[in-house]
């Protein structure tokens, strides 16, 4: 049977953001009552007061995971050096039996110059290749008999190395990805391996993203 905080409960965990915010206290319960209402009366197909809802979300309690714990904060400020690309360019190709042949033709020519960022993903019906824009030329080239889906210019790549166990401690890329969103930064693309983790944004939103990401190294605990 569905409650007020049972449906409080399913709300909130289905929004991180209002999670985030009353974990740290800083929303107006009263506020969130009234605007939650009408969802809840839907729910429950009946009538509920403001001050029910209210009283149900100031005994909500995250769960453990959505929270910083000590482990979480030891990570987040353990993390590694920070490396900024520019002029990058991604390619986005549908998967093909000679695509990685296609695929061979290019590294056959990057690998020996370590300036050039590359970064391969292979999805199950596409391929993504992020490349240093100065290269974009030899991708057409070589994917020539490709069927290219789409391109994008002007990018830049933030990687970050991680701590060894950073795949130990839940929720440790959500902490990333919150951050992000918080400031109004789209990700463009992500790339990860076990210990280092790289995001794709537009040049113009480099410098904010930097910012955040360093800016939650020396964020004291909440």
């Amino acid at each position: 049977m569905k409650t007020i905080a049972s449906c409080v409960a399913e709300i909130i965990t289905t929004q991180p953001f209002i999670e985030e915010g009353l974990s740290r206290n800083i929303i107006n319960y009263s506020a969130l009552a009234e605007h939650l209402q009408p969802i809840i009366e839907k729910r429950l197909h009946k009538s509920v007061k403001a001050g029910a809802i209210m009283m149900a979300l100031r005994r909500y309690h995250p769960p453990l995971h959505a929270s910083t714990t000590t482990k979480m904060q030891r990570i987040l400020k353990n993390l590694g050096d920070i490396t900024v690309r520019s002029n990058l360019t991604d390619f986005t190709f549908q998967n093909s039996p000679t695509l990685i042949r296609s695929h061979a033709k290019i590294l056959e020519q990057i690998t020996t110059d370590r300036r050039i960022f590359y970064a391969f993903t292979r999805g199950i019906l596409e391929s993504n290749i992020i490349i240093s824009s100065s290269e974009k030329d030899k991708i057409s080239a070589s994917f020539t008999q490709e069927t290219q889906l789409s391109i994008q210019e002007n990018l830049s790549a933030i990687s970050i190395n991680l701590p060894q166990d950073n795949a130990t401690v839940p929720g440790l890329y959500y902490q990333l990805f919150k951050r992000l969103a918080w400031e109004g930064i789209a990700l463009h693309e992500v790339v990860s391996t076990t210990n280092e983790f790289t995001i794709l944004v537009k040049d113009a939103m480099v410098d904010r993203a930097f910012s955040v990401i360093k800016g939650i190294k020396s964020e004291e605990p909440s």
